[in-house]
């Protein structure tokens, strides 16, 4: 059962271990250049295994200590899980202790395999979706590890690094517009961003810039769902 579920699994997050590797290697050369010993990233990629928080995670070990800001900065950065968990209620009932490591492990790469692939006749639902995940989470860590020792083990000037994850959501972003006629909260979200720039700095426009985000979606869908029930 074990083995099928295995088999079954692995073709489909092979996509994801080329893109895994690479980012984790980024961000172990990034740890590395900020003065961290390979302990940090390797059990951070472990334990929080969320890509772009621990992105953002690296800044924030180098700075003040700002507990509650760093609360929210993490709820805003990874509140679309919220939405993930409910969505796969259903798909984790009756997952016994393996439901403890979905709910952990669930990424946006395990959610989209997950929610959307149907196992091979003959495959457990639950071991096929723990080895999505499991696997994932390998191919993160792994990067993490191998980024943190080829910044060991090679001298590379290291100007830059942190952006890796900028260019990521830049073409993350450029491909949702690309693929939606509907570009309004594209659009929101590049003017609140900007409103909370120009008014609070580059310092500190990030969590007002997500919260204003949010309340204008929330806005927008009332009022289209208004319209919808008038019609």
């Amino acid at each position: 059962m074990k083995k099928k579920a295995f088999q079954a699994a692995f073709p489909y997050t092979l996509p994801i271990c080329a893109g895994f590797l690479f980012l984790g290697m980024s961000y172990g050369l990034l740890m590395k250049s900020k003065g961290f010993s390979l302990f940090y990233p390797m059990v951070m990629s472990m334990v929080i295994f969320a890509g772009s928080m621990e992105f953002v995670t690296a800044n924030l070990l180098v700075s003040a200590f700002h507990p509650l800001h760093a609360f929210f900065l993490t709820l805003m950065v990874n509140a679309r899980h919220l939405f993930y968990g409910i969505s796969m209620l259903g798909k984790y009932k009756n997952m016994g202790w393996k439901k403890l490591y979905l709910i952990f492990g669930m990424c946006d790469e395990s959610f989209s395999i997950n929610c959307t692939v149907d196992p091979p006749p003959g495959v457990d639902r639950g071991w096929f979706m723990l080895f999505v995940t499991l696997l994932n989470h390998i191919y993160w860590v792994t990067g993490s590890v191998l980024g943190a020792l080829l910044g060991y083990a090679v001298r590379i000037d290291m100007t830059g690094i942190d952006f890796a994850m900028t260019a990521l959501f830049l073409v993350m972003f450029t491909d949702q517009w690309e693929k939606t006629r509907n570009h309004k909260p594209a659009l929101t979200g590049l003017g609140c961003s900007a409103a909370c720039l120009a008014v609070f700095g580059s310092g500190n426009f990030i969590l007002p810039s997500m919260a204003c985000i949010i309340l204008c979606l929330l806005a927008n869908r009332k009022t289209n769902d208004k319209e919808a029930g008038e019609q």
